[in-house]
């Protein structure tokens, strides 16, 4: 069974850093392009920060320059590193994969994503 299983959110002023960190079992996810999305309270889900299996990314243009996807394949670990925080990122932030090994490309819809995790909350104080 896929499991996907975040944490490292929490409460940070505006300015802060956190890093997020999701965990993945049940299968390699190494092949599989991986995600960030945020659901902030009475808004829709919205697209982060995506890599793919080669080590590319892409990044929405409310968080370019200040936050960085990574992946750790031996550790089947993905990494969101939020630095210079503002109260607008605020929500709860979810991981999220992709069901079709390498595929090409990297996907911002919600709906190219198979397997989703539980999501852990970010709050931005100001």
């Amino acid at each position: 069974q896929v499991q996907l299983v975040e944490s490292g959110g929490g409460l940070v002023q505006a300015g802060g850093s956190l890093t997020l960190s999701c965990v993945a079992s049940g299968r390699t996810f190494s092949p599989y392009v991986m995600a960030w999305f945020r659901q902030a309270p009475g808004k829709d889900y919205e697209f982060v920060a995506a890599i793919s299996w080669s080590g590319d990314s892409k990044y929405a243009d409310s968080v370019k320059g200040r936050f960085t996807i990574s992946r750790d394949t031996a550790k089947s670990t993905l990494y969101l590193q939020m630095d210079s925080l503002k109260p607008e990122d605020t929500a709860v932030y979810y991981c999220a994969a992709d069901g079709v090994s390498y595929r090409v490309g990297i996907f911002t819809t919600k709906s190219e994503y198979a397997y989703w995790g539980q999501g852990t909350q970010v709050t931005v104080s100001s």
